[in-house]
């Protein structure tokens, strides 16, 4: 099989290709390159009343890279996975070279839900999410949301169109949509950090008119 570098996955993702495996205990990986293709407008993400009030409580916090190994480990943790060793090796040297984040939620000194991809340019490319409360896997994806928002980025790419996903907003475009989007977006300049650490829920989520939702 092919060494799974750094390298070679950011080669991939630049033409839009990503790797899957057929369960966890595999060693082979797939390439993938879907007719249609999961996509998140940035401008475009459904927040509901009940989730706008869960995003507001106090009781959790939301970091970005505090434990970015436990994310994956944690997003691979269920009965049927696509993630294996080797891909879980690679998106770690991915992370190594600042191209590979988690958004990551917190409650009492737990990681109860969260969300990781890849960046390149200005595009992020969703690849796992969490969740082990509920609306984990949500309130994660909404200041990730906030955070490629506030840093420039002009793509978020989920891969696949799920019911769950749907209801938060993403669409699906067909693989020469993407690809024109991709080639776009590779040209801009993502930051993950754009947004500070310290900023409250209720600056961005809540009803005003300044907020950034």
């Amino acid at each position: 099989m092919t060494e799974l570098s750094a390298d070679l996955l950011m080669r991939a993702y630049a033409i839009g290709v990503f790797p899957m495996a057929e369960s966890r205990s595999s060693q082979t990986v797939q390439w993938v390159d879907p007719h249609h293709r999961g996509i998140f407008p940035l401008d475009a993400f459904h927040i509901s009343r009940s989730l706008r009030k869960t995003l507001l409580r106090t009781d959790y916090q939301v970091h970005l890279n505090r434990d970015f190994d436990a994310c994956v480990e944690a997003c691979a943790d269920r009965d049927e996975t696509w993630i294996n060793g080797p891909i879980a090796q690679a998106y770690d040297a991915l992370y190594a070279n600042s191209h590979a984040h988690s958004v990551e939620v917190w409650q009492e000194d737990q990681m109860v839900g969260g969300v990781y991809g890849v960046t390149l340019g200005a595009v992020f490319f969703g690849e796992s999410m969490f969740s082990r409360r509920r609306d984990g896997s949500k309130i994660a994806l909404a200041w990730l949301v906030a955070r490629l928002r506030f840093g420039g980025f002009t793509l978020f790419d989920t891969q696949f169109l799920t019911d769950h996903l749907s209801s938060l907003g993403a669409i699906e475009i067909t693989r020469a949509a993407y690809h024109t989007r991709l080639r776009s977006a590779l040209k801009g300049n993502g930051r993950m950090s754009a947004l500070s650490q310290d900023i409250g829920a209720d600056l961005i989520f809540g009803n005003s008119s300044e907020n950034l939702y």
